[in-house]
């Protein structure tokens, strides 16, 4: 049974998850933007996750831990949510 660990930072808009993600690219930490600006309970550990398997996250959301790079970050991606930043950190 496949296996991932990924981390998020989910916010409402788009424009600011995108305004995240030009900071990242910038070399801005992951963790530390998590810890400050998701909405996400998971935030407070620098949006981890931990381990799922296929089918435990909404589906826009799966598509992009299981299907897409790992260790690149990827999004916006709505959900009902809100808008995530996704990071894959191991799949297996």
């Amino acid at each position: 049974m496949t296996v991932a660990s990924a981390r998020h930072i989910l916010v409402k808009t788009q424009d600011q998850a995108q305004d995240l993600k030009s900071q990242i690219a910038k070399g801005a930490d992951f963790g530390e933007l998590a810890k400050k600006f998701s909405d996400c309970p998971s935030g407070k550990k620098g949006g981890d996750l931990g381990e799922f398997r296929p089918g435990q996250m909404v589906k826009p959301f799966d598509d992009v831990v299981f299907k897409e790079a790992v260790l690149e970050v990827h999004g916006p991606v709505k959900t009902q949510f809100g808008y995530h930043l996704i990071q894959t950190i191991y799949r297996n």
